[in-house]
This record gives C-alpha cells, sequence and structure tokens, in this order.
C-alpha cells in the first residue's frame, strides 16, 4: 500500500478481480429449494412487499417499481459486501455509481422530451413565478436536473468512502500501545454498527430519489 487512497484502487495487479466481487451479491439472494421459504426468503419477501407499497404512491407508471427495487438491493448487497475484509467495495467508487444513475437519468429524460415536451417545460417554470424572475427560473431549473445523476452518485459514493478512510486512519495509527488499540477496536465495533446502517439506509435513499425524480415526467 502506497499510501491511504490506494485502498479504494480497483486495479491491484495485471489479473484483478475486484470489479468481480460486485457480482458476490448473487451468491447471498436467497433460493427457493423447498415447500417452505427459509428465514433469508421471508425477510427479502417482506422488504420487496413493503417497498412495493411505498413506490406504488409516487410511481406514475406501472410496473416500474421492479427496477427500482432491484437497483435497491444491488446497491444495499454491494454496500453490505464491501464492509467485510478483503473484499472490494465497488459502490465507493464514482464509474459505479455513475454507471447506475446516469443512464436510468437519460432513459426518463429522453422519454418525457420526447412524448411529454409541454409537461417537461412546464417544469422549467414553477406555479406562481414573477414574470421578470421566469429567464432565471428556467436557467436554475435546467441546471437542477442536469446535476441529478451527477448528485445520486456523489451522495452514494462520498457516504461510502467516508467510514472506509476513518477506519483506514485509525487503524494505521493505533499500534503504538494496547490501550489504544483496545479503545480503537471498541471505535471500530461502533463504527461498523454505523457504516452497516449507512449502507442500507444510502441505497433507500438512492432509490426513493431516483422514483421521485422518475415521478416528474
Amino acid at each position: 500500500m502506497t499510501n491511504l487512497f490506494s485502498t479504494f484502487d480497483p486495479c491491484t495487479g495485471s489479473f484483478s478481480l475486484n470489479w468481480m466481487s460486485s457480482m458476490i451479491m448473487f451468491i447471498m439472494l436467497p433460493y427457493k429449494f423447498w415447500l417452505l421459504n427459509n428465514k433469508n426468503h421471508i425477510i427479502m419477501d417482506k422488504l420487496i412487499t413493503a417497498l412495493h407499497k411505498e413506490m406504488k404512491l409516487i410511481m406514475p407508471y406501472k410496473g416500474n417499481t421492479l427496477l427500482m427495487m432491484s437497483l435497491f438491493l444491488m446497491v444495499m448487497y454491494n454496500n453490505i459486501m464491501g464492509l467485510l475484509p478483503y473484499i472490494f467495495t465497488s459502490s465507493s467508487h464514482l464509474i459505479f455509481s455513475l454507471s447506475l444513475t446516469l443512464p436510468m437519468w437519460v432513459t426518463l429524460m429522453l422519454y418525457g422530451w420526447l412524448n411529454k415536451t409541454n409537461y417537461m417545460f412546464s417544469h422549467l417554470v414553477p406555479s406562481g413565478t414573477p414574470n421578470i424572475l421566469m429567464p432565471f427560473m428556467v436557467i436554475i431549473e435546467t441546471i437542477s436536473s442536469l446535476i441529478r445523476p451527477g448528485s445520486l452518485a456523489v451522495r452514494l459514493t462520498a457516504n461510502m468512502i467516508a467510514g472506509h478512510l476513518l477506519m483506514s486512519l485509525l487503524g494505521s495509527n493505533s499500534l503504538s500501545s494496547m490501550t489504544l488499540m483496545m479503545l480503537t477496536m471498541m471505535m471500530f465495533m461502533m463504527l461498523m454498527m454505523f457504516e452497516l446502517a449507512v449502507a442500507m439506509i444510502q441505497s433507500y435513499v438512492l432509490m426513493t430519489l431516483t422514483t421521485l425524480y422518475s415521478s416528474e415526467v
């Protein structure tokens, strides 16, 4: 390791399989081999049912909840798997987040501008805007719409990379004494619980914001 940020280097060798670790999530998906569901399958069914009921209230198009739930599960599994040692955290890289958010945003924008042009133009000027502020509101709304995929990607990447950087800093400075090492281990346990909560919350935030953005089309 040459520096602190080499922890997040996706290319660590000639035959690096770091990005392949994103597919480890398929091992954790519950499979139905028996007549009765196991506990993992029951938990997954309840989670998917709760998410479907929640997104159905704000999703204007039928059937898109499957896409959003798949996005949620993929991001959540990658975030959680990144907390395990010696497993590459793909969600801490901007290219992973942008490859999820940018195509979805471009697809929604193309669909909206091609099929609902007048409706998309009406979003650029909120109702009740004074005439003198209309040109500025068009510019502001256009910029806010353009930076949406970037804000979604940066939010996920920054929140995932912050905890890993903090644990790397604490781990490299705790070898001076046994007392400091014990205190650091206690802090690591609390940080791991916090990171587990962040991993689930960030995947939920990404799914919810993407759903809200799609409801405007």
